[in-house]
């Protein structure tokens, strides 16, 4: 199956539309995003079409509803999940005090409350032993 995502004027995904790979192929059996964009369009009427792909084999990562295709970059971000991350070098959403920690039988989870009260803490430890 190939995906397109919908864009909208600003470049937000609106929707991913699923068609058969059979018809993104050109005339030589190749595949084609500009054949898949076609079939979109008389399908689904004239849009912003754009290919992403469920193995992030092509621009960056699957696109999500919500999240935005970089057209300079030509790669799909996904929404930031919280107001105090920001991107960095690979385009990945990152905590200001960088990744998850790692504890056996724990689980983190990210409070951006606890962080904009006290902008060294933010990662909350659960315990999973239970």
């Amino acid at each position: 199956m190939a995906h397109f995502a919908i864009l909208d004027d600003s470049n937000v995904v609106t929707a991913i539309n699923v068609i058969a790979d059979a018809d993104c192929l050109d005339s030589d059996g190749n595949e084609s995003e500009a054949v898949g964009i076609e079939f979109c369009v008389s399908l689904w009427g004239v849009g912003n079409y754009v290919q992403t792909s469920y193995n992030s084999t092509i621009r960056k990562q699957f696109a999500i509803v919500g999240g935005e295709y970089d057209a300079e970059k030509d790669k799909f971000l996904w929404i930031q999940p919280h107001a105090s991350w920001t991107l960095n070098a690979d385009d990945d959403w990152e905590s200001p005090l960088g990744v998850r920690p790692v504890k056996e039988n724990f689980a983190y989870t990210w409070d951006e409350s606890a962080y904009q009260a006290d902008n060294s803490t933010g990662w909350v430890e659960r315990d999973m032993s239970l």
